[in-house]
């Protein structure tokens, strides 16, 4: 019996051995409120995806289970996701019709695909990847990817006709509203889109000011979208606005579905590999920094490579379940945290109420209109419309500005794949430019201290004669030039010196190229008369100077730190 209990055990997650019996009310009740709000929100993001509204409820069911087994966050909360579902889109609309069969087909062959992909980068212990994408980059991609949100449901907040890239058909609808009166959809949509942007920005406010505590004040504005759509389903009911051309969303099938296996062949994986890596990439980044970010304020820890398996074996589980891709929920998490949840039994818990309400009330949701679905993603979308980071990013550092607005600009206007690539290219762009021109300081010493500070900003003793450059970068050979250009304008500057000291403490890595150049530095000084010194070297970079020729033709000395070079020198010189 212990040896089935140890082997029980290491199939179990760890939260589950060590479960407190004490958090299991906390995680029941979160588990239910979660289901219940985050149910108008799967079906939205699974039109919003271009697949029938149910996939998003099924794929709140056991891939969701699957993260809450694997993954190494104790609230992050998966499930259809707003960027997940516009890639999705963007990806599949040129490929395919969305709400075809073979779209929902692509859109699961996405899923498995961008699932073994992270999954796999756990096995190799890739999450360190996460930090590819610099933050200006995530966000503007972030932004950018929700500007394209809301002018996707346009045409179905307003009851308009036309493709989602038919923009002149978008304006002509427009106009013709505009001039001949709003559609019963238009009405719907608006009006939703009214009352959830008031409940969001003002309702919490309002309902603390007339005594109602904090708490169920933020529960009552999570509470509202589904009073929206209870609403918007009744009026449409009640006036039998479906006969009068406003969409619903149609019949759902009732029950739960079964497993679909899905194998793409060698052309589908060639079509959908750069897609689903894409995918991969920002599906781990948002999944990690959601999950760290609720870490810290837990006072937990995560593991990036456990999220990679986690994320991985949701969309695994998603391919063959619901075959829509998902994500870190943002908006889902917070929800989570705030009814509540204490570990991932909340998340078990969701799914289960989950599959009980499509079992058993699926059909309920058939007159639901797509206006009040796609007023709820506009309003979601909004909120992740980050103009605080750009204007936090224009103030501090205008490079990680441009990435920033580079990459939003790029998801318009040329797509999320162009977008994020061309915010990645500036980010590096931006990084070699600055590698390749590093700062040097001219160094002096505060009088009666061993602190060596920079000549042009504070009031330093020198010694005549010698001059002390600090490079403040690694030495490569793409800062080489910059380098050798700022010694022979030191030395034009003072043709009277006679030493040469290098402060290497900021450097970490001296190429080969960067080593042959300090052998010709050291040759030509030489050959002038001027000793050259190096300081203050680290340990790994003196022990490959060490095995290069530089080390035993050097004409100067290596001295351990700045302040011995100095006081070596002046007494040299007798000052």
């Amino acid at each position: 019996m212990p040896a089935f209990g140890q082997f029980a055990s290491r199939l179990l997650p760890a939260w589950i051995v060590r479960y407190p019996r004490r958090l299991l009310a906390d995680d029941l009740i979160a588990g239910l409120i979660v289901a219940v709000l985050a149910l108008p929100q799967s079906l939205a993001y699974a039109l919003l995806a271009g697949l029938p509204p149910q996939a998003g409820l099924y794929v709140s069911i056991l891939p969701v289970i699957a993260y809450a087994w694997v993954g190494s966050s104790m609230v992050q909360a998966v499930g259809p996701v707003a960027i997940t579902a516009i890639m999705t889109f963007s990806v599949l609309q040129p490929l395919a019709a969305p709400g075809s069969a073979h779209y929902a087909e692509l859109a699961a062959y996405l899923a498995l695909m961008s699932g073994l992909m992270l999954y796999v980068g756990s096995l190799l212990r890739l999450g360190f990847l996460s930090q590819l994408l610099s933050r200006p980059v995530i966000q503007g991609f972030v932004s950018g990817a929700a500007m394209l949100i809301v002018v996707s449901q346009l045409r179905n907040l307003l009851g308009l006709e036309g493709g989602s890239g038919d923009w002149l058909a978008l304006a002509s609808g427009v106009q013709r509203q505009l001039s001949g009166g709003l559609h019963p959809a238009s009405v719907i949509g608006l009006s939703a889109l009214a009352a959830l942007a008031f409940a969001r920005l003002w309702l919490a406010g309002l309902l603390c000011r007339i005594g109602l505590p904090e708490n169920w004040a933020g529960f009552i504005v999570r509470l509202m979208p589904l009073v929206v759509v209870a609403g918007a389903t009744g009026a449409v009911i009640a006036l039998d606005l479906e006969a009068r051309g406003v969409a619903v969303v149609g019949a759902i099938e009732a029950g739960l579905p079964g497993f679909t296996w899905v194998f793409p062949n060698a052309e589908q994986i060639s079509l959908l590999a750069v897609p689903a890596a894409l995918m991969a990439l920002v599906g781990m980044v948002q999944n990690i920094a959601m999950a760290q970010a609720l870490a810290i304020k837990r006072r937990e820890r995560v593991d990036a490579n456990g999220e990679l398996r986690g994320l991985g074996a949701a969309n695994l589980v998603a391919a063959v379940y619901g075959g829509m891709p998902v994500g870190g929920g943002v908006s889902r998490s917070a929800v989570n945290v705030a009814a509540g949840a204490q570990s991932p039994l909340a998340s078990i818990v969701s799914a289960l109420v989950m599959a009980a309400i499509v079992a058993g009330m699926a059909a309920a949701f058939s007159r639901l209109p797509l206006a009040v679905l796609a007023a709820s993603i506009i309003v979601a979308a909004f909120t992740m419309i980050d103009l605080a980071s750009l204007r936090e990013a224009w103030a501090y550092d205008r490079a990680d500005a441009l990435a920033w607005l580079a990459t939003a600009g790029g998801v318009v206007f040329l797509g999320l794949e162009r977008g994020i690539e061309l915010g990645i290219l500036l980010s590096l762009i931006t990084l070699l430019v600055r590698a390749s021109t590093p700062h040097i300081a001219r160094l002096g010493r505060i009088a009666g201290t061993e602190h060596f500070r920079n000549t042009d900003r504070h009031a330093v003793e020198t010694i005549p004669g010698v001059i002390f450059l600090r490079i403040d970068e690694s030495l490569f050979f793409g800062n080489l030039s910059a380098i050798e250009g700022r010694i022979s304008s030191e030395l034009a500057e003072a043709p009277d010196i006679h030493d040469l000291v290098l402060v290497l403490s900021a450097v970490n890595r001296v190429d080969t190229t960067a080593m042959a150049m300090l052998c010709d530095i050291n040759r030509d000084l030489g050959e002038r008369g001027i000793r050259l010194h190096l300081a203050e070297v680290k340990g790994p970079v003196q022990d490959r100077l060490s095995r290069s020729r530089l080390w035993p033709t050097l004409t100067g000395r290596v001295f351990l730190s700045v302040n011995d070079a100095f006081a070596t020198l002046a007494a040299e010189l007798k000052i």
